[in-house]
């Protein structure tokens, strides 16, 4: 199987939606700590059908969709596509 690209749009820390490539060869995610970076395995684990929300570091359901800032509202639903 080759992962062409995900798209994230509610899930955790990714309100907006955002669409990640990946090309041939090696691709890595980096960043600081507290950037999300876990976020992009947990979505492609739970579009990949995981249903134990621990698993995905959890407590319950709700965890899973963006629980909103200061500065934004909560959102209602969580969408992860692979391709």
């Amino acid at each position: 199987m080759y992962l062409k690209k995900i798209e994230i749009s509610g899930f955790k820390s990714f309100p907006e939606k955002v669409k990640i490539e990946f090309h041939k060869g090696i691709t890595s995610v980096v960043g600081p700590n507290g950037s999300g970076k876990s976020n992009i395995s947990d979505a492609i684990r739970w579009a990949l059908g995981e249903q134990k929300i621990k698993s995905l570091r959890g407590e319950k359901s709700e965890d899973i969709i963006f629980s909103g800032t200061e500065n934004r509202r909560p959102l209602s639903f969580a969408q992860v596509s692979l391709t």
